[in-house]
């Protein structure tokens, strides 16, 4: 066949694409396989450092603690620095999530929405991921993002489902199985933020009795107020069984006096 003819059968759906489509279980298959492989089944520490790009404004440093019960969905982030910020805190709890502002001593129940600290972040960026449990997936292409081959895949929210974005795009590493880049959309199809996983970190957690994989670093691009971005550096990971406690209202006001 020669390359005019091919060009053309190609342009009239004649001819099938050299890169062919994920059938729908392999989809899914992918999604879910990007959950677990993150999934740690117990507990979870690590401190976190925030840095904030705002245009025209100075650039915020902001030091974290996170602790997660991936069993029972719980979640805690706690800000430690800078000063104006320490005390501050969110507390994830049936699916319920809050924010204790210690300056007044109040709790206020935040959306999925929350952008954590004013930053680019949302909770999702530092808790268990549950793509296939919030979201319908489809395959849209593969292609290189920089010098790896990824599989494109497109994400749609359940009916009923409180998320931050209702359409997600992401690209998979085909090799390793890791999120390399995702972008958030809203419901008009308006790109709102763009994240890249440029490491990720492998550790072994003995309640899963296997090997969990937990971002290194992220770095999240607002697509909206261009020129905006927030970095997230993941340090001290840790993955082992915490207190009760931690997973309170008491635990998190305590900690602000």
């Amino acid at each position: 066949m020669s390359r005019l003819l091919k060009v053309v059968l190609l342009s009239l759906g004649l001819v099938a694409s050299t890169a062919s489509a994920i059938e729908q279980p392999e989809v899914d298959q992918l999604v879910s396989q990007v959950d677990e492989r993150q999934r740690n089944v117990g507990d979870y520490h690590s401190v976190v450092y925030i840095e904030r790009k705002e245009r025209n404004k100075n650039d915020v440093i902001y030091e974290a603690s996170v602790y997660r019960r991936d069993a029972t969905d719980k979640f805690v982030i706690l800000f430690e620095k800078p000063k104006e910020e320490a005390g501050k805190g969110y507390l994830r709890v049936d699916k319920n999530l809050f924010l204790y502002d210690p300056t007044v001593g109040k709790w206020e129940r935040r959306t999925e929405r929350e952008r954590i600290a004013g930053t680019d972040s949302r909770r999702n960026d530092f808790d268990e991921s549950r793509l296939h449990i919030e979201y319908v997936a489809s395959f849209v292409d593969e292609v290189n993002v920089g010098k790896l081959a990824t599989n494109h895949l497109r994400l749609k929210a359940k009916p009923g489902m409180d998320v931050a974005f209702p359409v997600l795009e992401l690209w998979v590493d085909k090799a390793s199985g890791n999120l390399v880049k995702r972008q958030d959309l809203a419901l008009s199809g308006k790109l709102m933020r763009t994240t890249y996983y440029p490491r990720w970190q492998k550790l072994f957690s003995a309640q899963k009795k296997a090997e969990v994989y937990v971002p290194g670093e992220i770095r999240i691009f607002d697509e909206v107020e261009k020129g905006n971005a927030t970095t997230v550096v993941f340090r001290s990971v840790e993955l082992k069984p915490l207190s009760d406690s931690i997973f309170t209202k008491a635990w998190l006001e305590a900690r602000s006096r």
